[in-house]
């Protein structure tokens, strides 16, 4: 099973072809294919490649599939005796992503991904294919 670590938004993921994550958010447009050069370790079959402090020439390709909001985290401030209080809240943005490549050293892609495509899901294609072959 093929792996890497790479580091986006100041945290570290483990990632593999096809995984979908929530990380920091980026700016770029849904659908946009999202380069990640920051790779810290390389896992394939074979041998491992840990970076110091990351593998020259290993970027992992993902694609954006939604810019989105956190639940709502409410801030409360009392001052005990004065009658001050205050409520505030706060929605952290994320970036929903699918890793579809790991590429080493050269461009060489050591596992790829296919992409889900949210507009059509999978019950639906099943459905279609038996009456098809019905008729």
């Amino acid at each position: 099973m093929s792996f890497a670590i790479i580091e986006t938004g100041g945290k570290q993921y483990k990632v593999t072809a096809s995984k979908i994550l929530e990380i920091e958010k980026l700016n770029a447009k849904v659908g946009e294919t999202i380069k990640f050069d920051n790779v810290l370790l390389l896992n394939d079959d074979k041998s491992t490649e840990v970076g110091s402090p990351k593998v020259e020439g290993a970027t992992v390709e993902a694609k954006l599939l939604d810019n989105i909001k956190d639940r709502t985290i409410l801030i409360f401030h009392k001052r005990r005796r004065k009658h001050s209080r205050k409520k505030n809240g706060h929605r952290q943005r994320h970036s929903k992503i699918q890793i579809t490549k790991i590429l080493a050293k050269g461009g060489k892609v050591i596992d790829e991904a296919k992409i889900v495509d949210k507009k059509k899901p999978v019950k639906e294609d099943k459905k279609v294919i038996k009456k098809e072959a019905k008729k």
